[in-house]
């Protein structure tokens, strides 16, 4: 009976699952139209914090804000449900493409219907931007770190340490004064730090279990290979998929060619070139997490098995491997954060991370514009025009229209088709 109180909200989480396109930016602006302005799930403070909370976590950043709207909503039960619901349908996308790699090769796949996905993010990136900007902006200090947060993430944006440092610094220029935000309510609650040696050991275990199985040859050695990859990189990861895939390349495409490797005949998981940038190529055109592609490359390396059961079992722990991390991460220690945040030095620091959120989604609109203004604008191409006028068309129907965010992805891909 408490679940089913929960059914529209894990019905709007499917909704969003097939309709969030364009990276974790994109996303965030189609959960603050969905689960802000028209649920009410959470307030526009709320989804700034989850989002600041987020991103100075490793891992999937709009995963595990998305996992955070459901805690809150309906606890951890809730949580895994929404996170479930959230990445199984990329999951089931990419990891059939393993499957189906070889069929797909040999045809020429037609992107056209996606040529307006990125121009449409970018609208949504705007709206949250502007929406966010209002509860986050309201001084001489948050002014000056959006500005600062925006020129950075314009002129770093595929820096992977460019948005947790922003976020720290302004933590930190938040803090030289105590009279802004003195220190309120109950005194906090001792900290049980207990959650996180449960994410170490796992992280200690499957290492330790990966490399002596390959060591020793134990029969399907590269299944724990597979998670114990998988789970590194969603453990590590810092900036998302611009990050994420250059480790996968150079642990599935590079590594097994170098010297040490070739000449100890070691029995690594690898894949070819080709096969690994059409798998990173096809899962930005697709919704939902980029970090879906751990099911694409679970299955891939063990296509050389000859055994479908085994490929769906690579496509399974590649999945799990690369978002347990991420939601281990965020359930664990979003309690202790909210906890922390009754101490008057992170109270204040919150001030600061904020605005430099704010300010990161503003760099990421001009940084993911520029192409479309400097180059196709700028040398008066039709194509560029009609990405601004996506863009600004967007931005409009999300801030003055009721109409729901999966309609105008719809209404793009429609548009995409037609032109």
């Amino acid at each position: 009976m408490v679940l089913l109180r929960h059914i529209p909200f894990l019905r709007a989480v499917f909704f969003h699952s097939i309709t969030a396109f364009g990276g974790p930016q994109g996303h965030y602006g189609m959960m603050l139209k969905t689960f802000v302005k028209e649920r009410r799930d959470v307030t526009e403070k709320e989804l700034l914090d989850f989002v600041s909370f987020c991103n100075m976590l490793p891992g999937a950043s709009s995963t595990q804000t998305l996992t955070l709207i459901g805690y809150k909503r309906g606890g951890v039960s809730l949580a895994v449900l929404t996170l479930l619901i959230w990445i199984t349908p990329a999951c089931i996308l990419m990891g059939g493409l393993s499957f189906l790699l070889d069929y797909f090769s040999d045809m020429s796949i037609k992107t056209k219907v996606f040529q307006f996905i990125q121009p449409m993010a970018i609208g949504f990136i705007a709206y949250s931007a502007f929406k966010l900007f209002k509860v986050a902006i309201n001084n001489t200090i948050t002014r000056i770190i959006l500005t600062i947060a925006a020129l950075a993430t314009f002129l770093a944006f595929k820096s992977p340490w460019i948005f947790p440092a922003l976020i720290v610094a302004a933590g930190i220029a938040t803090n030289f004064s105590d009279r802004r935000i003195p220190q309120k309510g109950v005194p906090p609650k001792k900290i049980k730090w207990g959650n996180m040696l449960i994410f170490l050991s796992l992280f200690g275990v499957a290492g330790y279990l990966s490399e002596t199985a390959t060591q020793q040859h134990w029969n399907n050695r590269k299944a724990l290979n597979i998670f114990e990859n998988s789970y590194r990189f969603g453990s590590l990861v810092f900036g998302g998929g611009d990050v994420l895939m250059p480790m996968m390349y150079e642990q599935y495409v590079v590594r097994p060619q170098t010297q040490h490797v070739q000449e100890t005949r070691k029995d690594v998981l690898q894949m070819n070139s080709e096969d690994f940038l059409t798998g990173s190529g096809i899962v930005r055109a697709i919704p939902g997490p980029v970090f879906s592609i751990g099911a694409f490359t679970g299955g891939m390396v063990m296509r050389t098995e000859n055994s479908p059961s085994l490929q769906m079992l690579g496509c399974i722990l590649g999945a799990i491997g690369i978002f347990l991390p991420s939601a281990l991460l965020v359930l664990f220690f979003f309690p202790v954060w909210h906890n922390l945040k009754k101490y008057a030095v992170i109270y204040r620091s919150l001030e600061g991370i904020n605005a430099a959120v704010v300010g990161i989604m503003l760099g990421a609109v001009f940084y993911l514009a520029k192409d479309i203004l400097m180059v196709e604008v700028w040398q008066n191409h039709l194509t560029g025009w009609v990405d601004m006028v996506v863009i600004l068309s967007t931005f409009a129907l999300l801030n003055f229209t009721k109409l729901r965010a999966p309609f105008i992805v719809f209404g793009c891909l429609l548009l995409g088709w037609l032109l």
